[in-house]
């Protein structure tokens, strides 16, 4: 167990961070399942924004990695270009 005051501090912020981190990755999971499920062309390109800026801000965060990020949005936007 931690003895010093700023080493529980720490502990604290680490597990506020962690519902936060939790919370964020899985709304963009989300969002982007779907995305891929949507099939009208018009709907998707105008989801497809917010998506992207959600994986941004993951990435900006250091929650997920900029090459992870940059397959995805590839991926999503072929697909959506492509519909």
């Amino acid at each position: 167990m931690a003895q010093h005051q700023s080493s529980k501090k720490r502990i604290r912020q680490d597990a506020k961070k962690r519902i936060q981190n939790r919370y964020y990755k899985k709304t963009a999971r989300t969002a982007i399942k779907k995305l891929r499920e949507l099939e009208d062309k018009a709907e998707a390109q105008k989801f497809l924004p917010k998506v992207v800026s959600m994986i941004d801000r993951l990435v900006k965060r250091n929650s997920w990695h900029k090459n992870k990020a940059s397959n995805l949005k590839s991926k999503l936007m072929s697909r959506v270009a492509g519909m």
